[in-house]
């Protein structure tokens, strides 16, 4: 199966809020999104953790 389930992570609280899915042949390189964090209370920079 190409798709593989991945954990967002807030850049500025470091908690993991989202998972989503990615085609890891066609996006081999990290993810990165501006999502709401609950934590924080605004938006930030999601980046694709481990």
């Amino acid at each position: 199966m190409p798709r593989d389930n991945i954990v967002l992570q807030c850049g500025d609280c470091k908690s993991r809020n989202y998972v989503t899915t990615k085609n890891k042949k066609t996006t081999p390189d990290r993810l990165e999104f501006k999502k709401f964090c609950r934590r924080c209370r605004k938006h930030t920079d999601h980046k694709e953790t481990k």
